[in-house]
């Protein structure tokens, strides 16, 4: 068992939420009990993640994507109402990280991709939020860009979509999980030989092809399952508390 402020503060120094610019606020988004003895961690905090968390009896859900985001409707009302109340009726805390779990080096979603894709980290670039947020380094072995759809497929679960680049193999690579399609000129100043995201836009297929870059889009969710299960385990074992990741499908 630990206090929610104690994990709460232990979570805010280990991700660095201070030295971000986020869309959302980062940390405790609904207080509930004030002793954490079972956490329950997820991409996002939709309803069916919240019922899911209050089913596995979860003190505290922790997640990537919380509420509050910039530009939103600040009413309680509808969806957000139903939500919040769901939380508070049954005093389950929310603590949401968005660009901190990104960009850890260790346990943040883009760290705990390559590790999973066996990229080897070489470096970072891109900027978003006051951090570079998109890493790059080196694949094992080069790859044709059919082999790397194939090795992120059998990794993530799901075929990404491959706009195809120069007619080279693949050595070096750039990825920045969720959506971060926009980064793809970053990569392709940084010389690389392909880009990995989430998500892609209709310009995103030109950027690729006219600067002979591979792009693969690998999924929002898929790609951002990693970080906040890595999050969860680390503090299960920092307090010695019970740890459950649910993963909720989400075809995007």
């Amino acid at each position: 068992m630990v206090t929610l402020k104690a994990l709460l503060d232990y979570t805010n120094r280990l991700l660095s939420i201070d030295s971000f610019a986020d869309y959302c606020p980062n940390g405790l988004q609904v207080e509930g009990r004030a002793e954490v003895t079972r956490l329950v961690s997820g991409v996002t905090a939709s309803m069916e993640l919240i019922e899911a968390a209050i089913d596995a009896q979860a003190d505290a859900l922790v997640v990537h994507h919380g509420y509050f985001w910039k530009g939103e409707d600040a009413c309680v009302t509808g969806m957000k109402r139903t939500r919040l109340r769901r939380l508070l009726g049954t005093d389950t805390s929310l603590l949401a990280y968005h660009l901190p779990l990104d960009a850890h080096p260790e346990l943040g979603n883009n760290a705990q991709l390559a590790q999973l894709l066996g990229f080897e980290r070489q470096g970072y670039f891109g900027h978003d939020g006051g951090m570079s947020l998109g890493q790059y380094g080196l694949l094992p072995q080069a790859l044709t860009g059919a082999a790397l759809s194939d090795l992120i497929q059998n990794s993530l679960g799901r075929t990404p979509l491959h706009i195809a680049g120069r007619q080279t193999q693949i050595q070096t690579v750039g990825w920045c999980t969720g959506a971060a399609q926009s980064y793809i000129d970053a990569a392709a100043e940084q010389g690389l030989d392909a880009f990995i995201s989430g998500e892609i836009s209709e310009q995103t297929v030109h950027v690729a092809r006219e600067r002979g870059l591979h792009y693969f889009s690998a999924g929002h969710h898929a790609t951002e399952r990693y970080g906040v299960q890595a999050l969860g385990q680390h503090l299960a074992e920092q307090f010695g508390i019970s740890h459950q990741f649910i993963d909720i499908d989400n075809p995007v």
